[in-house]
């Protein structure tokens, strides 16, 4: 069985206005030493979980490790060692495995890099949102998109062959000017994975607050759809292709472990708030870092709650995830309502009639931009 492993550091410097992710800062979390002093700490307790993982999915072989967060890259490099060693230790890591590590540009040395990969980390992931200075100001991020450039020449030059760097698009205020400079910036850069995600505005955020205040302007939908195409069309030119509905690699360097969760199989979530897949079932763990700790160290389970997937929910969560894949859904696996509601699609060509007579249902590019809309109708 294979078994994906999601490792989740909630630690961050500071909270960005638009994230609604289950990271603390030291103040929140009241930890007066900082974080450099958390690390091996909370390392220990992962160790924990992962000893527990093992006990209760025996054996598996692991085809790829991510860390994310929060901010994984304050942690010490010896310590996220620790982690890909115990993985190792209980289960078959394979000799391919991919080990990804998300990273704060400004959290980040040469030296370390090179200790993150030493221990194994073997592909890296920055946070670059926009490389706009006004931009990042309302998405509330405190790095410095000069130091984009930097990082990721770093990240080459200690030996790491896969970057990634991840892009926002349809923050309030942004011009289609603003994000043609962050696409130009990102394509300068030695990476060979971009994404590209559309800003959601989540209830109980900073952001969602000055937005209902009108301190801010809400998002322009329509200047957000254009935004996705111009992405698309200059990632292509570059030799980005298209994976996933926010994804675009190089040939052979797309995220395996993204994959693992798009294909619907099977993951375990380590760490405050993770949550894991296994056979159908899904369960996830207590959030708050302490009752995490409280847990652990009690040797318990932190896990909060779980359901058993329903047949009708994995069918619907296959054609949900599948219809955001290039490889689209086999039109033999819907129902005679869907393909009915999907021909129309066909005509109005937000799906590709060539796939459709061959028996696939697969987005155009237009398609895309209302993918969810698509999904919204054949799944009601």
């Amino acid at each position: 069985m294979n078994l994906a492993f999601y490792i989740h550091i909630p630690y961050c410097v500071k909270r960005c206005g638009y994230c609604d992710f289950n990271t603390y800062t030291p103040g929140e979390l009241k930890i007066a030493t900082g974080l450099s002093e958390v690390s091996n700490s909370y390392i220990d307790l992962l160790l924990l979980e992962i000893k527990q993982a093992k006990a209760q999915v025996g054996s598996a072989f692991i085809p790829s490790i991510f860390f994310g967060g929060g901010t994984p890259s304050l942690m010490e490099p010896f310590d996220i060692g620790r982690v890909i060693n115990q993985i190792r230790q209980e289960f078959v890591l394979n000799s391919d495995a991919e080990v990804t590590m998300e990273c704060n540009p400004d959290t980040v040395s040469k030296e370390n890099l090179a200790a993150f990969r030493k221990v194994g980390v073997n592909r890296v992931s920055f946070g670059m949102q926009s490389a706009v200075p006004h931009v990042l100001a309302t998405l509330d991020r405190t790095h410095n998109p000069e130091n984009l450039l930097q990082v990721t020449t770093w990240a080459k030059e200690v030996g790491f062959s896969e970057i990634s760097v991840d892009l926002i698009y349809g923050t309030p205020g942004e011009t289609l000017a603003d994000w043609q400079k962050s696409i130009d910036a990102a394509l300068s850069l030695p990476v060979t994975h971009i994404s590209a995600y559309a800003l959601i505005i989540e209830e109980g955020t900073k952001l969602a607050a000055q937005i209902k205040r009108g301190e801010v302007a809400p998002v322009d939908d329509d200047l957000a759809a254009e935004k996705y195409l111009l992405a698309d069309k200059e990632f292509t030119a570059a030799g980005f292709h298209w994976y996933e509905l926010s994804n675009w690699a190089k040939p052979d360097s797309h995220s395996k472990h993204n994959m693992a969760y798009w294909l619907g199989e099977n993951w375990w979530g380590a760490g405050p708030g993770a949550h894991s897949h296994m056979n159908g079932k899904r369960f996830w763990n207590v959030k708050h870092p302490n009752l995490y700790k409280e847990k652990i160290q009690s040797n318990l389970s932190p896990i909060a709650d779980s359901e058993v997937l329903e047949e009708i929910q994995i069918a619907s969560e296959k054609l949900m995830l599948s219809l955001r894949l290039p490889s689209g859904v086999k039109k033999e696996s819907l129902n005679q309502d869907q393909i009915s509601e999907l021909s129309d699609y066909v005509e109005s060509g937000h799906l590709d009639l060539l796939n459709w007579n061959q028996g696939r249902a697969t987005l155009t590019l237009e398609g895309r931009l209302i993918a969810d809309q698509i999904l919204r109708q054949i799944l009601l």
